[in-house]
Formats: C-alpha cells, sequence, structure tokens
C-alpha cells in the first residue's frame, strides 16, 4: 500500500480564466467590478459619507460611539431640516443615531403643531347614541 501522501494528486492553479467558464464573462466581471468602483466614488460624494468622514462616529445627542458593525444605525441630521443644503465643510449636518435623530424630528412637528396650532380645529362629536337611552329602557 502507498503512502498517504503519494495519493493526493496536485491540482492546477485556480487562476482567473480558470474560474471563467467562457472568454467573455472575464469582460463582464470587469465591467461588473468597474460600476462597482464608480458607484463607490459617486457615494463617497453624497453628504453622508462626508459627514462621516469629517466628524467622528458619536451620536451629538446621546453620545453613543459607533463603529464599523453599527455605523448604519448613524444617520446625518440637516440642522437647518433643508435636506438640499449641503455645504462641503459639513457646517449644516450632525450625526444623530436613529432613536436620537426620530425625537430631533417629532420634537421639530410638535412645536410646529403647537405654534401654528396646525390649522386643525378639533371638533366634537355632535350625536349622542345614548340621549334616549332612559326612556328605552324604560319601555
Amino acid at each position: 500500500m502507498p503512502p498517504a501522501a503519494a495519493c493526493v494528486t496536485m491540482a492546477a492553479p485556480v487562476t482567473r480564466r480558470t474560474l471563467m467558464s467562457k472568454p467573455t464573462d472575464a469582460a463582464k466581471l470587469d465591467r461588473v467590478v468597474a460600476q462597482a468602483r464608480r458607484d463607490a466614488e459617486k457615494r463617497d460624494q453624497g453628504y453622508r459619507e462626508q459627514a462621516l468622514k469629517i466628524y467622528p462616529w458619536v451620536c451629538g445627542r446621546c453620545a453613543r460611539t459607533f463603529t464599523h458593525a453599527n455605523v448604519r444605525e448613524l444617520t446625518v441630521h440637516h440642522r437647518d431640516h433643508n435636506h438640499d443644503h449641503n455645504p462641503p465643510d459639513g457646517s449644516n449636518w450632525e450625526l444623530l443615531c436613529l432613536y436620537c435623530h426620530d425625537n430631533e424630528h417629532q420634537r421639530e412637528l410638535e412645536a410646529a403643531g403647537q405654534a401654528g396650532g396646525g390649522g386643525q380645529k378639533h371638533v366634537s362629536a355632535t350625536h349622542n347614541p345614548f340621549a334616549d337611552l332612559k326612556s328605552r329602557l324604560k319601555r
């Protein structure tokens, strides 16, 4: 019986060409990788990515710190609430966790409702379904 090492066959080195079944697949892979790189560059130009590069990954309200594992829970809040106002220095942004960001917008909605009245007036119901209940029970 031959030694166990003698039974092992050497595999051909795995290259990009051996992974592809057709030559056109390599060209398609190159196009997909190039598009992914372009998309990543475009995302890096967005205000969220800029803010994540400028500011430390800490919520501006509760001081919770973030890592690569949970940075998706960190949002960019526009201080003036204008999402089109994105200065390159980040002066209109602050990083807030999801909870503090929701709280901030809820406080804004409540303040706007109390200050302006919201244009809605509370209307009471005029119908009383039990108005003649006593007389009906006596029958």
